[in-house]
């Protein structure tokens, strides 16, 4: 699976918003490339929430165990909940493992999963997740502006 396939499945998603940062951009030049996903149905960058998925191209300050230097590697990131974490990752992968769920380097604690370069074993449940991701960041944002 590429990344294009993820973030144009991802853009059919109801109220999406898919920030690609490039240059020009008023993004920090590390993002640019990187795919952040938002719910937000006005099509305008929540000020005040992450994003609940991303995808990231390259390694960042303090989060190189993905080895995505490497060329052709790419990882998404997902966020799953706490609960719902430790039943999606494979205990026995190393965050450089490709294919498979792990813990999410950083944010692992905070309910974040993470595979690089899903592909037959996990690109099914990757936007299956991604999904979900969204529809709780839509009921957020609904219980927050008072209308659920």
């Amino acid at each position: 699976m590429e990344m294009k396939e993820i973030v144009d499945t991802v853009n059919d998603f109801e109220g999406v918003l898919v920030v690609i940062p490039g240059e020009g951009s008023d993004s920090p030049e590390l993002a640019w490339g990187d795919a952040f996903f938002y719910y937000a149905p006005d099509g305008v960058m929540p000020e005040r929430t992450q994003p609940y998925g991303t995808i990231v191209t390259k390694n960042y300050p303090g989060d190189e165990e993905s080895r995505l230097d490497e060329p052709g590697r790419f990882r998404v990131n997902i966020h799953v909940g706490r609960d719902r974490a430790p039943q999606i990752v494979d205990r026995d992968a190393t965050p450089a493992d490709a294919d498979v769920f792990v813990s999410h380097p950083l944010y692992g604690a905070a309910g974040w999963v993470s595979v690089v370069n899903p592909a037959a074993s996990t690109s099914e449940q990757v936007i299956s997740l991604l999904h979900d991701a969204h529809e709780a960041a839509r009921a957020r944002a609904s219980r927050r502006s008072g209308s659920a």
